[in-house]
């Protein structure tokens, strides 16, 4: 049996009772169906960007992309620039994939923390691109002995001052469009 009969083989599900082959078709339907769906809702090909907006579908993102939009940051550098490696694409691609995959399930089970922190995966990243963006300063924030200061150490400045998600002041909050009613 040849490759390309062998293939045909599965995906004709040869060998199995035509009622079997309709339920696995309809099952394999229906799960795509579902799949596609949620793709559609969960706005999914906006994440193959790198536009800042895209970190805005989830709403507890907004104090931090109000307070970029308003900072230094902004005429600079966008989130990918600060929250992904830039070793390699594989990297970044595989970095944004597994802390995607990390942010769908807390956000989904609406088990998000009061305070958004950068995860033990996160720190090195955002740490290496601050000091690539700012080697340049590289000299003032290494400090002899064993402990590194993170950058934000001293700047936490960044995104301001993180108190909670529901703590913003009144003007940074970003309007949401009108529903329309």
């Amino acid at each position: 049996m040849g490759l390309k009969s062998g293939v045909k083989s599965v995906l004709t599900l040869a060998g199995l009772p035509r009622r079997l082959q309709i339920i696995i078709y309809t099952m394999v339907g229906v799960a795509l169906g579902i799949g596609v769906i949620t793709a559609h809702l969960g706005n999914a090909l906006s994440y193959m960007s790198d536009s800042p907006e895209t970190c805005m579908n989830c709403h507890v993102m907004t104090d931090a992309y109000a307070s970029w939009q308003r900072g230094s940051h902004a005429n600079n550098a966008v989130c990918v620039d600060c929250h992904l490696p830039h070793s390699n694409p594989v990297a970044k691609l595989a970095f944004k994939s597994m802390d995607g995959v990390k942010h769908s399930y807390v956000f989904t089970m609406r088990s998000e923390p009061q305070v958004l922190k950068l995860s033990q995966a996160a720190i090195p990243v955002v740490q290496a691109n601050c000091l690539r963006c700012h080697k340049n300063h590289f000299d003032m924030i290494r400090l002899p002995g064993p402990k590194e200061r993170k950058c934000w150490d001293c700047h936490s400045n960044v995104h301001g001052k993180v108190h909670g998600l529901s703590a913003s002041p009144r003007p940074l909050r970003i309007t949401p469009p009108q529903a329309g009613l």
